[in-house]
């Protein structure tokens, strides 16, 4: 029997999860040893856009923008300058300013603002249970790790609107998938970010950084390269089969990715009750999601207006 669109989505997001996980992990290392978070994000981002320019070269797709609608492409634009740019920017400053396991919890609160953003804008419907058990996925994530080291200062902020500005991207994303190959979405992410974070570092008079990294830094940026390149490939091809606060609800799972990884690497494995909580109020939270995931999102189609 052949997975619907729906579960193939869903199969896809917890992917994302794993890779995302295990990305905010080894992350927290790389932008301190390559030292400057714009850097860092810079050189990371444009490797993937050329990446995904390659594959638009190797299957043929640049026929494809041709067929683009001009309001397609101003969505596009968007979505690189907000998803792409200016939230990579704000996320890996604050990230280099606290904890992989806090900047973890706070990028995987994404789910909440996704569907809060996914109720108003797409019209997706969520039922008063499944409210409740997004609300059990913020608790299982903030016992899970930042129960004990979690505060308020200018890095968590802005993880935090980095996070927000993303749920804004993926919203933006959902309404052009509906009409677009999720590859080209992501390779517009990523192309049109690349300018704004280049234009930054040009700016602030840091582009010549680019290109005086040492062998350990470039291979610190290699293993990110590879980690974003997963991320962005099947993340918008979860979020075009299936409803967007069903596939970012699935990212949470990120967070024990995180956490385990901190705790086989730094803490020697030294678990807590209160983090097996959290990964259990984390597995409840999205047994229950699911279990009472209305039937009538599965099939959804968004239709584009251009």
């Amino acid at each position: 029997m052949s997975l619907s669109n729906y579960h193939k989505g869903v199969y896809l997001a917890l992917l994302t999860a794993l890779i995302s996980g295990s990305a905010i992990f080894f992350s927290s290392f790389a932008v301190k040893v390559l030292k400057d978070p714009f850097v860092f994000t810079t050189l990371k981002n444009v490797i993937v856009a050329l990446i995904l320019c390659s594959f638009f070269i190797l299957y043929k797709k640049w026929g494809e923008l041709k067929l683009i609608k001009a309001k397609e492409w101003i969505y596009l634009i968007l979505i690189g300058i907000i998803g792409g740019g200016v939230s990579f920017l704000l996320f890996f400053k604050g990230l280099s300013m606290t904890s992989a396991i806090t900047g973890g919890f706070i990028h995987k609160t994404l789910f909440v603002w996704v569907s809060i953003l996914a109720v108003i804008f797409l019209k997706e419907k969520l039922g008063k249970i499944q409210w409740i058990a997004l609300g059990v996925l913020v608790l299982g994530n903030f016992l899970l790790g930042a129960f004990n080291s979690f505060r308020i200062g200018a890095g968590e902020i802005m993880v935090l609107l980095a996070t927000i500005l993303w749920a804004v991207e993926y919203i933006l994303a959902k309404k052009v998938l509906s009409n677009l190959d999720s590859l080209t979405v992501a390779w517009a992410r990523m192309f049109f970010g690349s300018f704004v974070l280049i234009s930054y570092l040009l700016i602030n008079g840091k582009a010549s950084q680019l290109f005086l990294l040492d062998k350990n830094q470039w291979g610190w940026t290699t293993l990110t390269v590879m980690f974003l390149l997963g991320y962005v490939t099947l993340w918008y091809k979860a979020l075009k089969l299936a409803p967007a606060s069903a596939v970012s609800s699935v990212l949470v799972v990120g967070s024990p990715v995180t956490t385990l990884l901190s705790l086989a690497f730094i803490n020697g494995f030294g678990i807590n009750g209160l983090q097996i909580g959290g990964m259990v109020l984390i597995m409840a939270g999205l047994f229950v999601f699911f279990a009472f995931q209305r039937k009538s999102q599965e099939p959804q189609r968004l239709v584009f207006n251009a």
